[in-house]
């Protein structure tokens, strides 16, 4: 038997997030595209606000995306934001980027099956469920000290006896 599918193509959706990892509080929004204006909406969104504009520093932990990627995106934040320190993750290191753990649950547990029928009905779902996800996170508990990464990078062989200077 011949089943064709018939569907209706509405578009895409980005999904744009940020995770305090010390509170469990999740910053998303959904944007038409990508690009830096739409992170720096993000960005804007979540340092407009106590406790980080009040904060001495506040550290972004990010991959190299091209919305954010090298000293151009470090000087284009640092001017609109003081206290905002950009860190970029090594290269091919999405696992180490808690945001991107929290993105491969939307992934698997909103998003798939993708279908449906609307837009407005898929940034409904997954503004859904960054309310339930905040509810049920807890924050994530720092274990690897200042100490241990020194511990690290000696015993790796490197001799650096700051290695967190470039992000202090």
């Amino acid at each position: 038997m011949k089943v064709e599918h018939e569907y209706k193509r509405c578009g895409a959706l980005a999904y744009i997030a940020g995770i305090d990892v010390h509170r469990g509080k999740v910053f998303g929004r959904c944007e038409e595209k990508t690009g830096i204006v739409a992170f720096d909406r993000l960005v804007n969104q979540v340092m407009s606000q106590p406790p980080y504009c009040e904060a001495r520093r506040v550290f972004w932990i990010v991959d190299n995306g091209s919305s954010h990627r090298g000293q151009k995106a470090v000087v284009r934040l640092k001017d609109r934001h003081k206290n905002l320190v950009l860190v970029h993750g090594p290269v091919h290191a999405s696992w180490l980027n808690q945001i991107e753990i929290y993105f491969s649950i939307i992934q698997r547990k909103v998003v798939t099956p993708n279908d449906f029928p609307s837009l407005k009905e898929l940034e409904q779902r997954i503004m859904n469920f960054q309310q339930y996800y905040e509810q049920i996170t807890k924050p994530f508990e720092w274990k690897f000290t200042r100490e241990d990464l020194n511990k690290l990078l000696k015993k790796i062989g490197r001799n650096d006896s700051n290695p967190l200077r470039a992000i202090a």
